[in-house]
């Protein structure tokens, strides 16, 4: 069309200035017939121009004027190129699209494009108005630019500068406009079916945020936010529906923008610890006026971030209802779970001159026991210090105000005198601060340690005489001398193995702050215990030499376990429960002596190894992991809990407490027991089937040597 319009400003020209108006609409006519064929323009023109020379003489000698114009015309149009008609532009039309593009990937499935565009917030808009460098159909796919939604959200895009800690632009995992939005389905905000719905945007901020790769990658410590989310109070009431409920976006957008979420470190964030308070009092209007108001309010206020914000007592993501007994604020768990972390701090209190262990202090009052039972009605440190509006006892508008104790106290207790109630909280019951208190106390501390020292004394002096009595009865050798020693040794380094092992575990216990409390004392526990180790270590050589000896050998054949054993332990079972008239009758070792004699050996061995690895850790690990070390932890420790135990129920009743052996067996200490005892313990001792054979030799038959 441009050439037809060029050609024909240079024939209108031809006519103004030859005066040949028929020639030329006879030239005009012939070229606007046959411009748009496909044969050639000269081919044309010339025999068109034939035809015309033929009308007369008259005719030439006009055309020879106008030759000069005509060849204007012809180089303009062979010198101009041509552009394509109207109708060879491409259809791009959202048509044309959907020719090819009939489904698309939403929310993870195929979905047909022309219901998703249908439904969209954008479906006024063509196809081309995103992908704006298509310029032909069909296109390329591969060298398509992303589509930039900043061209239309200018205000959106210059608020996207941040996400968290990231800068937008400087990271491929940060998400873009379609990780939050959508593609082709994208919806308002307020359809339920939108991916930022009320409903729905924790599940689309979990789409990262619970993705354990990106939160590894980037040390996000809140790898399963959305997760804890889902149970907290807000959460629930997200998914029942309750529009109020907070959101990602309430604690999270600033100002309000989508677009601008930054990380708590950047003072502008909403989860900043300045602007928690604030943050939060958007629902929490009261709580936010009274926590200004209150001592923690204010020194936060004042840039001091010891003293605690909503999160510290609530939580952040987990947050659950104060009724629900696993909350930290819950009236079981307040003084215990989240006033004690701050108020027993020896930082805290050295910072603010407060005073210490206050909190543990109730634990042992009243309240305190109480409320440690499960008690959700007894008073707790909310109940008299208030919430939020926490003030210090000079300040005349607090609850712990001298002048307002008795309104405080008469919540719980109507009625209570002025007196009463101005009864120090923070002691255990029945101790009072008042002098004649104190004398009392004093008193009873006296009383008690004289009345029990003297019946411990008596205690002592009447066993005492009675094992004295044992000894003055028929004795037999029940040990040798080198068995006597040998099991001395035992006992005393088993004692001292057990105090200063257990103090390594249990430095709190008050026993062993008596005994290692004192400065180097936990270091010389580590001595003892190495010293008793080895000690006991040779012990067991020393038995292990024994038992190659000829009485030794002896010994462990009448050690060994054999059936007869464990037929006697089902007798005497039935014996106990009076299914059976009489005990069994055993020889030189019961089957219960023999279960704690290779219980000890077992336990030795376990004990032995175990506790060599621990001691040359260094040198273990060379060939072995950490991991190998602490199961050699594991096992050294409940071993010897198992160890300690079985001693004092099972050794201590069998050679104490039990009444046929009553007040002890003494054979521990000289070698020597009651005659009449071990004949009835052990009639079927070959060498005591009679009397006679007792002292025979000396009186100290082989098999109690």
């Amino acid at each position: 069309m441009l050439i037809s319009s060029q050609l024909g400003s240079c024939l209108i020209f031809c006519w103004f200035h030859t005066g040949a108006a028929h020639i030329l609409r006879n030239v005009s006519k012939r070229y606007w017939q046959y411009s748009d064929t496909k044969i050639g323009f000269t081919h044309c023109r010339l025999n068109q121009l034939g035809e015309i020379i033929e009308t007369g003489d008259e005719v030439m000698s006009k055309l020879t004027r106008l030759s000069p114009y005509l060849a204007l015309c012809l180089l303009v149009y062979f010198t101009t190129p041509a552009k394509t008609s109207g109708d060879d532009q491409p259809d791009l039309s959202n048509e044309t699209c959907l020719e090819c593009h009939e489904t698309v990937k939403a929310n993870g499935q195929e979905v047909d494009l022309a219901k998703c565009l249908k439904s969209s917030i954008h479906k006024g808009l063509e196809c081309i108005d995103c992908h704006s460098d298509i310029t032909e159909s069909p296109h390329q796919e591969e060298k398509l630019a992303p589509v930039n939604c900043g061209d239309c959200h200018e205000d959106e895009a210059a608020d996207y500068q941040k996400h968290g800690r990231l800068q937008v632009g400087q990271n491929e995992d940060l998400p873009r406009c379609t990780s939050c939005h959508g593609t082709h389905d994208i919806l308002p905000s307020s359809d339920k079916n939108s991916r930022v719905s009320h409903q729905n945007l924790p599940k689309t901020c979990g789409h990262c945020h619970e993705d354990l790769d990106l939160t590894t990658k980037h040390e996000n410590l809140y790898g399963q936010a959305v997760t804890v989310y889902k149970s907290s109070v807000h959460g629930l009431a997200t998914a029942e529906g309750v529009d109020t409920a907070a959101l990602c976006s309430d604690c999270h957008f600033v100002g309000g923008s989508a677009h601008k979420i930054y990380s708590a470190g950047d003072k502008l964030s909403k989860t900043n610890y300045f602007n928690i308070p604030s943050t939060c009092g958007k629902c929490h209007k009261q709580e936010l006026q009274d926590y200004w108001k209150g001592i923690h309010g204010k020194l936060v206020a004042s840039g001091e971030t010891g003293s605690p914000v909503c999160t510290n007592c609530h939580g952040e993501h987990g947050i659950i209802s104060p009724s629900d007994p696993r909350s930290a604020v819950s009236p079981a768990r307040v003084a215990e779970a989240t006033c004690s972390p701050c108020h027993e701090s020896a930082f805290l209190n050295e910072k603010f001159t407060g005073p210490i262990s206050k909190p543990r202090n109730w634990y042992d009052s009243y309240h305190g026991l109480k409320s440690t039972e499960g008690d959700i009605t007894v008073a707790n440190c909310a109940s008299c210090h208030e919430a939020h509006l926490i003030l210090p006892h000079t300040d005349t508008s607090s609850s712990i105000y001298p002048g307002n104790l008795q309104k405080t106290c008469g919540k719980c207790h109507p009625g209570i005198s002025p007196q009463m109630a101005s009864s120090p909280i923070h002691q255990s019951p029945g101790i009072t601060r008042t002098p004649a208190a104190r004398i009392v106390k004093n008193v009873y501390v006296v009383l008690i340690v004289v009345v029990v020292g003297a019946m411990l004394l008596y205690c002592f002096v009447d066993y005492r005489k009675h094992v004295q009595r044992s000894k003055l009865q028929p004795q037999i050798q029940r040990m040798s001398g080198n068995a006597v020693w040998q099991h001395m040794l035992l006992l005393i380094t088993f004692s001292v193995l057990v105090v200063s092992g257990f103090s390594l575990r249990h430095g709190d216990a008050w026993w062993v702050k008596i005994l290692f409390g004192w400065k180097g004392g936990f270091a010389l526990r580590g001595t003892i215990h190495r010293i008793a180790a080895v000690i006991f270590l040779l012990t067991v050589v020393w038995h292990v030499y024994y038992l190659s000896t000829r009485h030794g050998r002896k010994f462990l054949r009448d050690m060994w376990p054999v059936r007869l054993d464990l037929v006697q332990f089902i007798q005497t079972v039935l014996f106990n429960i009076g299914l059976r008239s009489h005990r069994p009758a055993f020889g030189r070792f019961s089957y219960a002596e023999k279960v704690e004699y290779w219980a000890l050996a077992w336990g030795s061995i376990i004990m032995a190894i175990t506790g060599l690895m621990l001691w040359f850790d260094n040198t273990v690990v060379r060939w072995f992991s950490e991991a190998f070390l602490d199961v050699m932890l594991v096992i050294h420790y409940y071993e010897a809990w198992l160890a300690m135990l079985a001693v004092l129920v099972w050794h201590l009743y069998s050679t104490v407490f039990n009444p046929a052996v009553y007040p002890m067996n003494t054979s521990w200490l000289s070698g020597k027991m009651e005659k009449e005892k071990y004949c009835e313990e052990h009639s079927a001792d070959p060498e005591v089937a009679s009397e006679g054979s007792l002292e025979s030799k000396g009186g100290v038959p082989d098999s109690f040597k």
